[in-house]
């Protein structure tokens, strides 16, 4: 995921709309932070961070954090150990009945193998230009690294740990997900449209327009009801039946959407914003949803993951110089991360 300017003025608001929450009880708002969690690290001269990805068998957090992966505990905000020899790194994708893990390293163009146990280095596999998006899809048992600068796919076998094909995308991919029987949706950002790639045959099943959504990043589902959740950066939330591309509901969300969750067990979507937000939405049924809550988190909180056993909602970012003074030269001054003030926040109800 690519990350741009921030937008000032925070956009700060609860609603819950009773009348549309007929099958919600008031529990499944009213998120709040409970913990904040230094986590530091990085190379004291740049801040970037990227993708959340949760272990919930072992409560291990991997944060993605430019130069590395830290590997924080996420009942205590102990930081575990990292994997420190990434460059731009993006996305961790966990096969944990081989006990390894990948990282996509945007700026070396490499997926880094690391063992789940030691978090050591074990190998590094070439793949296409700026890898992104890195997923583990079950039913080929293949992993699945979106390159957004070839704007092609790597497909890569955990086992033998090499690259079995590289398939083209038609466009700038971004995030993806498995549906776990063949299938990944993945959002075509620049084109406006979700490619369904068939993890057999390696071919594009087909392309679905995603409007009024667009410049999608985020995107997550529920495999039981078929039903994509869509982040476009456009400021608009799409709910896309998975079986026909069929748009079903629309939302408007704030700036900078870049990580959507599904939590099965309470029907709630989570997602985050650059802005400093994280909206929640409820499905009533697979093609009524309804919107539960505006959270404010803090401005580039942007990446979640959330704990299916305590539904705790985790996400990180850092602190921010205020923006200078616009100027002719610099008309739209955006405020500066601070090196080395990386941190996690923790909400829950």
């Amino acid at each position: 995921m690519k990350q741009v300017g921030f937008y000032g003025g925070l956009i700060f608001c609860l609603f819950v709309s009773i009348a549309g929450l007929s099958l919600v009880s008031d529990s499944n708002g009213d998120y709040h932070l409970l913990k904040k969690y230094d986590i530091g690290g990085g190379d004291g001269k740049t801040e970037y961070w990227d993708y959340i990805t949760l272990d919930d068998s072992s409560g291990r957090l991997y944060l993605s954090h430019n130069t590395e992966v830290k590997v924080v505990d996420s009942e205590t905000g102990h930081v575990v150990g990292a994997i420190t020899d990434v460059k731009r790194g993006h996305g961790i994708a966990l096969v944990k009945d081989l006990g390894r893990g990948f990282i996509s390293s945007g700026g070396t163009d490499e997926v880094v193998v690391f063992d789940l146990n030691t978090l050591k280095s074990l190998a590094r596999i070439k793949v296409g230009g700026n890898p992104d998006c890195i997923i583990y899809d079950p039913a080929s048992r293949h992993i699945f690294v979106m390159n957004g600068g070839t704007e092609s796919a790597s497909v890569i076998d955990p086992v033998k740990e090499t690259v079995l094909a590289t398939v083209p995308m038609g466009g700038r991919p971004e995030f993806a997900v498995a549906d776990g029987k063949g299938l990944i949706y993945d959002n075509i950002e620049d084109k406006n449209e979700v490619a369904v790639l068939d993890t057999q045959t390696l071919i594009i099943k087909s392309r679905w327009p995603i409007t009024p959504a667009g410049g999608a990043t985020a995107i997550a589902m529920d495999p039981q009801h078929r039903r994509l959740f869509i982040g476009g950066r456009n400021k608009v939330f799409a709910i896309m039946n998975a079986d026909n591309g069929r748009v079903v509901q629309t939302f408007p969300i704030g700036a900078g959407v870049d990580s959507n969750v599904y939590e099965a067990s309470t029907g709630l979507v989570f997602s985050a914003m650059r802005d400093g937000t994280l909206y929640l939405f409820h499905e009533d049924s697979p093609d009524k949803f309804s919107q539960v809550e505006i959270l404010q988190t803090e401005v580039g909180a942007r990446n979640i993951a959330v704990d299916p056993k305590t539904h705790k909602v985790f996400t990180d970012t850092v602190e921010f110089r205020t923006a200078s003074v616009a100027t002719g030269t610099q008309p739209s001054p955006q405020p500066t991360p601070v090196p080395g003030t990386f941190h996690l926040l923790v909400y829950g109800r």
